[in-house]
């Protein structure tokens, strides 16, 4: 049977991290893919499963040779998933999901169109800019940053494969694998 990559996107506080770890709990035979990054490891993560951590000259030397599937920066930081990695997980049977922002699953789109998108959208926006602003972890220009962005996100969630309101996290879960598994079920 063919595997499938799914990408998995959604805005700052949409709650995409706990609904992928909630699926990721009752579907063990699907792995997460590890991103390659520039940035130093923290307390406790471990390369090659964290992250790949590589150097600024590996990522940039990467991206002239066009081995990532999607790649960013951020913060002065490099973040990207190559295309020779997702390709040996897919050959060896394993079902691979992809943590990304909407950019870069975008470019995994261009690159791979059999990839499935799937966006967790906030069951409104006001909805949730109160649950960034209920965090008390930013200032108002960062939450308002975080808006604009959300909206930007928004937008590009219109060319995604298929969306996903978490509006409650076990409804949520449960319709990532229904979408999933239909998909599964078309190879």
């Amino acid at each position: 049977m063919n595997k499938k990559l799914f990408v998995l996107s959604g805005s700052s506080g949409v709650g995409k991290g706990t609904v992928l770890k909630g699926f990721l709990e009752k579907n063990p035979n699907f792995m997460l893919s590890i991103s390659c990054t520039t940035r130093h490891p923290r307390p406790g993560e471990v390369d090659g499963v964290n992250y790949f951590f590589i150097t600024k000259e590996e990522f940039k030397n990467c991206i002239e040779n066009n081995k990532f599937l999607e790649w960013a920066e951020f913060a002065g930081n490099f973040y990207g998933t190559k295309k020779k990695y997702i390709n040996q997980c897919l050959a060896e049977g394993k079902d691979i999901i992809l943590e990304i922002d909407t950019q870069g699953a975008l470019q995994v789109k261009k690159q791979m169109p059999e990839a499935i998108l799937i966006f967790i959208c906030p069951p409104s926006y006001e909805a949730l800019e109160n649950r960034l602003r209920g965090r008390h972890t930013e200032d108002e220009a960062t939450i308002q940053k975080r808006l604009q962005q959300v909206k930007i996100e928004l937008e590009r969630a219109e060319k995604f494969d298929y969306k996903i309101v978490n509006d409650n996290l076990d409804d949520a879960i449960k319709n990532l694998e229904e979408v999933i598994k239909g998909e599964m079920q078309k190879c």
